[in-house]
């Protein structure tokens, strides 16, 4: 009844600090009367100057309340600051009173008045153990009152036993929407452990991370509060909770605090970039800007996920003018709207210039090479997904070539410094239309290099969180409570974030001098069935009792593991240890000439199987997997739906 009372009329109602600042005088008042007595065992009235000193501590200790404005914090949120600024109030009402006093005896204002030394150093410790003690009482029983408003606790650990660890702590105790036990802290530090921190004990990763000790404790939760460490110790950490079924959150860097403060709202659950098979690569671009300073740079697919990121990291770099162009008239909205409202680029939005349009249409991009005279372009556009192009690969033969050839073709005429392909791994020993289509504008963008124009290509693998992706899609089958899909318990596939892919989009095309392939060293490729296991384990379920994960075979054109060479192909290094040149097979002008309209004759015929049959001639690595199209390959493998 009192919980409910409490609740619905006081809970989310404040004191006036006036009514603090009168309780705080009568705190000072009460503590000198108490002071009399401690000291003299007598009365005040037995005293002949209480009067005279009562009015002193009234004056004393409202111009220090007021001057260090120790009464304006909320009682039940009652913290070290608030407590450091009472002992600096009361010190500076003491150094008052003393001097006060001094100044009356000094000068025989009061005849035969003496300094109650005692007194005042008696009352001084007593109003601020009534002052701290009153309101650290108040914060226990408000926390005692609201904890039994939720009828599910969230019991906490916090990683961390540092100042970090502290206001994490202070965070998630004065959040009123939930009901957050701090179970402990964990340090590495061996001169904390098995000590308490205001109660809270402090314990060894060996001591915690077991399943004996998290069921005993019920412990759901652990927070990272550690703003700066090292990501391989980051990992390990990350590891070793999700291990006892934790779910893992993090506090974000300090410089990101709202108001020097760290509210419950900004931590955050882990992402699964952080638990990469390998550290997130960092690509030193200082030499870019060289590339782009004062450059016209066109970037084609500007609105996709790679293309949006080329974008923000190339308006770093204070180019001339940037042309976005791509057909998604939504998806360029929303990227305009972006940069209209960040603070971060409205000074260079005037030099943006957004394009809806197809580069399927020579016509339309012709007029956009002759308006703005791109110098440098940035080819992101493309159809990637692979089980859609096996079901149309009119269009992913139309797109993914022939706009590629327009563009290119374009490049070339209106004598463009550099053309930088977004390619992908699926080009390599391409098992499906897609990747076949990529391999092939691969090759066609390569011939072109001229010494005028020089075409540079990157691959790369599957970009974590991009539009599609296999993380997206397994975030919201979470959401929705599973099952989580997979094509296959098996199938492995390179990962990178997508800020890593665009980085290579730029270094590439700031060391390329036309003709090369450069490919990224990715570390080990990372099994999917696993990477579905963590991202159910960040968050906070337990695979077969919250949530299954259900096999549902391979999709059309799609093969267990991924490559960045084709067979044959070799690699050597370049300036930068991540990213190596393939050497690949190089084809005559005369070649790429009869290919091109080859192909586009077969478009014409509007035959996928002619169409699909062709493109296996030109790429004859190409062989199809659980396709209906592995008929056409000198040893067909059967396609099973």
């Amino acid at each position: 009844m009192i919980k409910k009372l409490f609740n619905k009329y006081y809970s989310h109602r404040f004191i006036s600090r006036w009514i603090t600042f009168t309780f705080d005088l009568s705190v000072a008042v009460a503590a000198y009367f108490m002071a009399l007595f401690v000291r003299y065992s007598i009365s005040p009235h037995a005293y002949p100057w209480f009067i005279f000193e009562i009015v002193l501590i009234l004056l004393s200790y409202s111009f220090a309340f007021l001057t260090t404005r120790s009464y304006v914090g909320i009682i039940r949120h009652t913290g070290i600051k608030d407590i450091t600024r009472i002992l600096q109030a009361t010190s500076f009402a003491f150094i008052l009173l003393i001097t006060g006093e001094y100044i009356v005896q000094r000068f025989q204002l009061i005849h035969n008045f003496t300094i109650a030394a005692g007194v005042i150093i008696v009352q001084f410790a007593l109003c601020n153990l009534f002052l701290i003690g009153s309101r650290i009482i108040i914060k226990v029983i408000f926390m005692e009152i609201t904890e039994q408003e939720h009828s599910n606790r969230t019991f906490v650990l916090i990683y961390g036993a540092g100042s970090a660890g502290m206001l994490t702590r202070s965070a998630l105790q004065q959040d009123s929407n939930h009901n957050y036990k701090i179970i402990g802290f964990i340090d590495d530090n061996e001169s904390k452990v098995n000590k308490s921190i205001d109660g809270t004990k402090v314990y060894s990763p060996t001591q915690v991370f077991n399943e004996k000790f998290i069921n005993r404790h019920h412990i759901t939760q652990m927070i990272l509060a550690i703003p700066n460490i090292d990501n391989e110790k980051r990992r390990a950490i990350i590891e070793k909770a999700l291990e006892v079924n934790l779910q893992v959150k993090n506090i974000p860097p300090a410089e990101n605090w709202i108001n020097g403060q760290l509210s419950v709202n900004q931590i955050r659950e882990i992402k699964i970039e952080d638990l990469l098979g390998r550290p997130p690569i960092k690509l030193d671009n200082s030499h870019v800007k060289e590339d782009l300073l004062s450059k016209v740079v066109l970037i084609t697919g500007a609105a996709g996920s790679i293309g949006s990121e080329i974008v923000r990291q190339v308006l770093e770099y204070q180019p001339t003018r940037v042309i976005l162009v791509d057909q998604a008239e939504s998806a360029l909205f929303d990227l305009q709207s972006e940069l209209r409202y960040s603070k971060k680029y409205s000074d260079i939005l005037q030099q943006v210039v957004f394009i809806v349009a197809n580069i399927k249409e020579k016509t339309r991009m012709k007029q956009i090479f002759e308006t703005y005279k791109p110098q440098i372009i940035y080819h992101a556009a493309a159809y990637k997904h692979v089980p859609l192009m096996e079901d149309n690969p009119y269009e992913a033969v139309m797109v993914n070539v022939f706009g590629t050839k327009n563009i290119a073709d374009l490049a070339v005429e209106y004598k463009v410094d550099k053309f930088v392909m977004v390619s992908t791994d699926k080009a390599v020993n391409p098992t499906n239309v897609m990747g076949a289509s990529k391999r092939i504008a691969e090759i066609y963008t390569q011939a072109l290099s001229n010494g005028t124009t020089r075409f540079i290509t990157t691959r790369f693998g599957n970009v974590l969180g991009s539009n599609g992706s296999v993380v997206l899609l397994f975030k919201k089958q979470i959401e929705k409570g599973g099952p989580v899909t997979v094509t296959h318990k098996d199938i492995r596939r390179y990962f990178m974030t997508i800020p890593e892919a665009c980085s290579l989009v730029l270094e590439a095309g700031a060391m390329g001098q036309g003709g090369e392939i450069f490919v990224f060293d990715m570390g080990q490729p990372v099994k999917i069935y696993d990477l579905a296991i963590k991202m159910i384990q960040l968050s906070g379920l337990r695979l077969g009792k919250d949530i299954q994960i259900e096999e549902v075979g391979l999709r059309p054109g799609e093969k267990l593991f991924e490559e960045l060479l084709n067979d044959g192909e070799n690699v050597i290094p370049t300036s930068h240890p991540k990213i190596l040149g393939a050497k690949v097979k190089m084809y005559h002008p005369e070649e790429i000439e009869k290919m091109m309209f080859e192909l586009g004759q077969t478009v014409i015929e509007n035959d996928s199987y002619k169409l699909v049959k062709k493109m296996k001639e030109y790429v004859p690595e190409y062989i199809s997997n659980n396709s209906i199209y592995s008929i056409l390959d000198a040893q067909p493998q059967p396609f099973v739906q």
